[in-house]
């Protein structure tokens, strides 16, 4: 799998149509989850193309949540962006607001982990470290099972994206967590540029 487009190209796609902050960090946390997932499962010349389908995965959603991954597909294909990642994209609203099925593994860990860095960013925004850096799956796992933190974060799409790759859902938290932690300084620090 190669991109058709440029993480730079892809990055000024997606501030074309997103211009808020938590927005544009969800994006960039996925894509930097995707990167450590494409190497630790094996995809490691796929890196980039799994890491910009986690960048542009969200492209319509603050501008169209009504039409999220309805409308995505024009937007992509005005970018530039290759039919195959437009299908990508689209998988990790399968079940919720589209019917393209997550196939490849690369998709189905989009589908599994989208969610979850949702769930993850929100614990680590009440730990005194602000970070996801001493987060433990325990801590987690209590903030899963209260359905009130957190509520737009579906407990559902994530127990279905861990039994579609396989894992537990223990093996999911334990792997997105690590995922998180690989890109949280270099977020951080893209971020400040938003935030000023």
């Amino acid at each position: 799998m190669k991109s058709s487009v440029t993480r730079e190209e892809a990055l000024a796609l997606l501030q074309k149509y997103n211009k808020e902050p938590f927005h544009i960090q969800h994006a960039l946390t996925v894509e930097g989850a995707m990167c450590w997932f494409a190497c630790e499962l094996g995809y490691g010349e796929e890196e980039e193309y799994w890491g910009i389908t986690g960048l542009l995965h969200d492209i319509d959603f603050e501008l169209y949540p009504e039409e999220h991954c309805q409308k995505a597909p024009e937007l992509l294909k005005e970018g530039g962006v290759s039919d195959e990642m437009i299908y990508s994209i689209c998988s990790h609203g399968y079940g919720i607001c589209c019917d393209v099925e997550p196939k490849h593994e690369m998709e189905k860990v989009l589908f599994a982990a989208d969610e979850l860095t949702g769930l993850i960013g929100a614990a680590a925004r009440m730990r005194p470290s602000k970070s996801v850096m001493d987060m433990e799956v325990s801590s987690l796992k209590k903030k899963f099972k209260d359905k009130r933190f957190a509520a737009g974060c579906s407990r559902d799409v994530i127990k279905t994206g861990a039994e579609r790759l396989g894992w537990s859902l223990e093996e999911l938290m334990e792997k997105t967590i690590l995922a998180m932690r690989s890109c949280e300084a270099q977020i951080a620090e893209a971020m400040q540029k938003y935030e000023a």
